[in-house]
């Protein structure tokens, strides 16, 4: 869900041509599928499209394609960390980290709360997108 919201954000805010967005899973139970139903009816009242998507493995070289790899949660953090051995360039974060209260973001694969998952994601972009600004990574 965050690679919609993010690259929907930045779309709209002027700055798709400064970014390359992609998601990747940290484990396997989902690799080769499709975007979940519930994430697509979500993201799909908002207007934000999903075709296409189907889940793929992070890959250690991820580390050196990305700036930033961000997780939702403390295991996805645990498992990325593990993917790329060691991240000494602090490139890895939690969405809501740069928010004003670092939590883990609710996985609606388990909860069923698309809604509160959403609302979650959009203020970590929001809050994301305002830091890169800030750091002078984007003007």
């Amino acid at each position: 869900m965050a690679e919609f919201v993010f690259k929907d954000l930045v779309a709209k805010s002027g700055y798709a041509s400064d970014f390359y967005i992609s998601s990747a899973a940290t484990s396997t139970e989902e690799i080769g599928n499709p975007v979940h139903h519930g994430t697509r009816n979500k993201l799909a009242q908002f207007h934000i499209s999903t075709a296409g998507k189907y889940a793929v493995q992070m890959k250690r070289s991820d580390y050196e394609k990305y700036d930033y790899l961000i997780g939702m949660d403390d295991w996805n953090i645990k498992n990325i960390n593990r993917i790329i051995g060691q991240d000494s360039e602090n490139k890895v974060y939690k969405l809501l980290d740069f928010t004003n209260h670092s939590r883990a973001i609710a996985d609606p694969w388990y909860t069923g709360d698309f809604d509160k998952t959403y609302e979650d994601i959009k203020e970590g972009c929001e809050a994301f997108l305002e830091y890169l600004k800030h750091q002078g990574e984007i003007f």
